[in-house]
């Protein structure tokens, strides 16, 4: 389907035939983020429901361009288009400036024409700058690994270190797992701890079912009882722990620290140079935690044509109006917060 009348470049939305041209862009341009993968689109609209648009630019029959986006329709939170929602970063990548900005366009049109509250772009690098923006709240964090393994241990400042030491003299022990029955309920626990409702199992199953191989679960043991799990992507030479807690003894045996550690480890073993720890939101938990580990925040670039909406939106647990949520979350028994969880998680892109 065309979406604009634009000749050059022109500018469709992708159909599932279009899915392995689509995908050879995006292992070819250097921009290109494992969330710019056309199997997203299967994640967002079979694992969630929600409707996807991945746009691109075609010249002579080429992929010169992407940008995909999903809408989200939520009584809660609004309705949003958004590149791409439950991802850390998937602006505009093109091979010139033009074919970027027509990108845009057609987006901030799509916006217009579904008649969203508003539109974002989740980009890496500031790009309108007339544009709302959330510059200053989110960051990312990222590393490149040493080959040797010792030495990624020697850079982790002291006190983590530690940490992770502490965890090695407890016996704990990585596994790699096959599905999710270990990992789901771990998860589930950490993030009702944190007062966030968790995703449909649905949703990771899909992940590992559209990624395979570049989707994997890393299990840490404790005298064979499973105390931590996290679900990592794999892209290119970087690997993106993206989902991951732990139950109860996580914290009595470090464990948390030590699976960050034995999957840096894993993945030098297996040549990757990358270490993508991912997006924190600006003096959180998770943004100090990697701090400590010594990764220094980049900053994100979220940027809002806004249709409908008067303001940018912040649908952050921080927010004052999510407070009692957030708290009261915390004390549910955690069989309704799994029962309950899934329908809200759906729509926290």
């Amino acid at each position: 389907m065309t979406v604009t009348g634009v000749t050059d470049p022109v500018i469709r939305e992708m159909s599932a035939g279009d899915a392995d041209r689509w995908d050879a862009f995006v292992d070819a341009e250097p921009e290109a983020t494992f969330f710019h993968r056309a199997g997203w689109k299967r994640v967002l609209e079979e694992g969630l429901g929600h409707r996807a648009h991945f746009l691109f630019a075609e010249r002579d029959g080429e992929v010169d361009g992407v940008l995909p986006l999903g809408r989200i329709r939520s009584r809660l939170f609004g309705d949003s288009l958004i590149s791409l929602p439950f991802c850390v970063r998937a602006g505009v990548v093109g091979r010139s400036e033009e074919v970027r900005s027509a990108l845009e366009r057609s987006a901030c049109e799509l916006a217009d024409r579904l008649g969203v509250d508003h539109l974002e772009l989740r980009q890496e690098r500031p790009r309108n700058p007339g544009w709302p923006t959330q510059s200053e709240r989110y960051v990312n964090f990222r590393r490149r690994l040493d080959p040797d393994p010792d030495a990624n241990l020697k850079a982790i400042p002291r006190k983590q270190r530690a940490m992770v030491r502490k965890g090695m003299e407890a016996g704990l022990e990585g596994v790699i797992d096959d599905d999710l029955e270990r990992f789901y309920p771990l998860y589930a626990e950490s993030v009702r701890n944190l007062g966030t409702p968790v995703f449909p199992k649905r949703y990771l199953q899909k992940l590992r079912e559209v990624f395979g191989d570049d989707c994997e679960v890393l299990t840490i043991e404790h005298r064979g009882r499973p105390i931590s799990s996290v679900l990592s992507f794999y892209f290119r030479d970087e690997v993106l722990p993206y989902y991951g807690g732990g139950g109860p003894g996580a914290r009595e045996y470090k464990a948390n620290d030590f699976m960050y550690w034995d999957l840096m480890r894993r993945a030098t073993e297996r040549g990757y140079g990358v270490f993508d720890f991912g997006r924190s939101k600006r003096d959180t938990g998770s943004y100090k935690f990697k701090k400590h580990w010594g990764f220094e925040p980049e900053p994100l670039h979220y940027e809002y044509h806004l249709v409908k909406a008067r303001d940018v939106p912040d649908v952050s647990p921080a927010n004052p109006r999510y407070r009692l949520f957030v708290d009261g979350w915390k004390r549910l028994p955690l069989p309704v917060s799994r029962v309950l969880g899934p329908m809200i998680a759906r729509n926290l892109g």
